[in-house]
């Protein structure tokens, strides 16, 4: 059976119309109360696209209806894609998980960790218990941070390096090597430029540029035409304006606040949040995540790979400590592979989805999931800076468990809580 999404019948695929119109129909409650400007969805199940679906307005100024093609900013959604980039190459046997972060980005051999401040607020700054690993720079373990999310003495510093806006991924990357830790390695998880990281580290190794990287390795094979880190003059009118809502206040456009709006090729391409997609495009990365690798008869990555890429690394006790990213919290059976949540267990999730689902979102409020044991994906994109934005992921998961019909049903305590 062909699992390269050609278009099929919900009943065919074991799902219920009238359930996948349920988790539209909230979606489209939400546009109504102005708290969306739009949504596109896209469900594929058994490797075949069963409903897709392009509801309100790709810019609510000019009425211009957002469409199937529509190009969305999917900002974090980049960090699943760039986890692939980085398992690509360890098929290839460039690094291994247990290597320092040092083997491939020398900068970082003699790095230091903030144990606090003096009395005249200097930073005291201690040698790491251990040097940071790859596995913990695929997992925001290996302490970083992105650095505007707090008042702390390391947040400071970033904001003063202005690691952003370094000129490449090199200058970026030694940016960094001159600021401490925040924590030590392998203590907390905090989301962070890890993902970035991980894009210099790739250029490193192969000398190609990350942009170059991915469009040959992963999105021509897999015929993703319409996801880059820019848009071509011919793309630019495709592109969802950006909104943002304020208590209760209507929807506000707003630009792009990471600066560049993928007019051009970016100096720096950030693998942990550069890219522009569709939801027809992102459906094809995660198809080939369900295919374990492959798509269209072209393997990107191993099987393996992604066995290790879509596997709970994180130990009990930072399950247990609950930390948070945007809408998710990671709790018992809520874990965290490399670039993505992974569900290690349904029930202490309190999720509908199966055993071994993978996921992650953007913060543009682009969302996605791979659900291996009912065989099934779903992409939801939106335009609505997510901290503004009603959580998405966990509701539409709820819903679209009403909508499987072969048996294949979540746990009872899934039961659809609405969004």
């Amino acid at each position: 059976m062909t699992r390269e999404l050609e278009p099929s019948k919900p009943e065919a695929e074991g799902l219920s119309s009238d359930g996948l119109g349920r988790v539209d129909a909230a979606l489209q409650a939400h546009i109504a109360a102005g708290t969306l400007a739009g949504a596109v969805t896209l469900v594929a199940r058994h490797g075949r696209i069963v409903h897709i679906n392009a509801m309100g307005r790709k810019d609510l100024a000019s009425g211009e209806p957002l469409r199937s093609d529509t190009l969305f900013r999917i900002f974090s959604m980049t960090k699943p894609i760039m986890g692939v980039a980085m398992m690509i190459l360890h098929d290839e046997g460039l690094w291994a998980p247990d290597d320092p972060i040092h083997k491939h980005l020398p900068e970082f051999a003699d790095v230091r960790v903030i144990a606090g401040l003096d009395v005249g607020g200097a930073p005291i700054l201690v040698a790491p218990d251990h040097a940071p690993t790859m596995r913990e720079l695929m997992t925001h373990t290996a302490g970083f941070i992105y650095g505007f999310d707090g008042a702390d003495a390391v947040t400071m510093l970033y904001q003063d390096a202005q690691v952003l806006k370094a000129s490449d991924a090199t200058a970026m990357s030694r940016k960094l090597a001159t600021l401490p830790l925040a924590y030590q390695p392998g203590s907390e998880w905090r989301y962070s430029l890890s993902t970035d990281l991980q894009g210099a580290v790739l250029e490193r190794l192969t000398g190609r540029s990350l942009d170059a990287f991915m469009a040959e390795r992963i999105f021509a094979p897999l015929g993703m035409n319409d996801t880059a880190f820019h848009i071509p003059p011919e793309k630019q009118g495709r592109l969802a304006t950006l909104y943002y809502k304020q208590d209760d206040s209507p929807l506000m456009a707003i630009p792009n606040p990471l600066g560049n709006d993928y007019d051009a090729p970016p100096a720096l391409a950030l693998g942990g949040g550069g890219l522009i997609s569709t939801a027809l495009d992102y459906a094809r990365f995660a198809q080939m995540l369900l295919n374990g690798g492959t798509f269209a008869g072209r393997r990107i990555v191993s099987a393996e790979a992604l066995r290790l890429m879509m596997t709970n690394h994180l130990p009990d006790e930072m399950l247990e400590a609950r930390y948070k990213a945007g809408h998710h919290q990671f709790r018992p059976g809520f874990g965290y592979g490399f670039n993505g949540v992974v569900v290690t267990d349904p029930e202490l999730a309190d999720l509908p989805v199966g055993r071994g689902s993978y996921f992650w979102d953007g913060a543009a409020g682009t969302w996605f999931w791979v659900d291996p044991v009912n065989d099934l994906l779903f992409v939801g994109m939106v335009q609505m800076l997510s901290y503004t934005a009603p959580p998405l992921q966990a509701p539409t998961q709820r819903l679209m468990a009403s909508a499987i019909s072969d048996g294949r049903l979540a746990p009872p305590s899934a039961i659809p809580r609405g969004l």
